[in-house]
């Protein structure tokens, strides 16, 4: 009788053991760092600014399109982010120190005439900020599709 009980317990114990031994070895999918939008996340772990969601809003012939990010300083001084897409002037933003500048929301988004891109591919992006070398990043283009997006679409100039 005794041994059918030991028995009995090592065999709950394997069942137990197998049916949660599995979390031992795999990765936590709450662990996995992703963007969680339509954007992008941008790491540049030498520079004193973070850069997220970002994303351009494209005309339908991807000839201008605005730059939506949100701009995070968590520093103690202010700071500027360049952004570069090659072949174009290259655009600049301040964000005080302690501040989130959101391009697009709080703050106009940053236009970028000449862009050059269709919706729906994405367009190389250099993003540097202080005295950092900066980090290049492919940037998803969208159009206005998504009623959420129609009024960050660039219209023209003066109108």
């Amino acid at each position: 009788m005794k041994s059918r009980l030991v028995a009995s317990a090592a065999l709950s114990a394997v069942v137990l053991l197998g049916a949660t031994g599995c979390t031992f070895i795999t990765p936590q999918s709450t662990e996995i760092k992703y963007s969680a939008s339509d954007g992008i996340n941008i790491a540049d772990s030498d520079g004193p600014l973070e850069i997220r969601n970002a994303m351009v809003i494209a005309t339908e012939d991807g000839s201008t399109g605005n730059l939506v990010a949100a701009i995070v300083n968590p520093t103690d001084k202010g700071a500027t982010l360049t952004v570069e897409v090659e072949g174009l002037e290259p655009l600049t933003v301040r964000v005080g120190a302690g501040d989130t500048l959101s391009l697009g929301a709080s703050a106009e988004p940053l236009r970028i005439d000449g862009l050059d891109t269709m919706p729906g591919a994405t367009v190389e992006i250099y993003f540097q900020s202080g005295d950092a070398t900066g980090t290049a990043a492919q940037v998803p283009v969208l159009d206005g599709t998504l009623p959420y997006y129609a009024d960050l679409v660039p219209t023209e100039k003066g109108a």
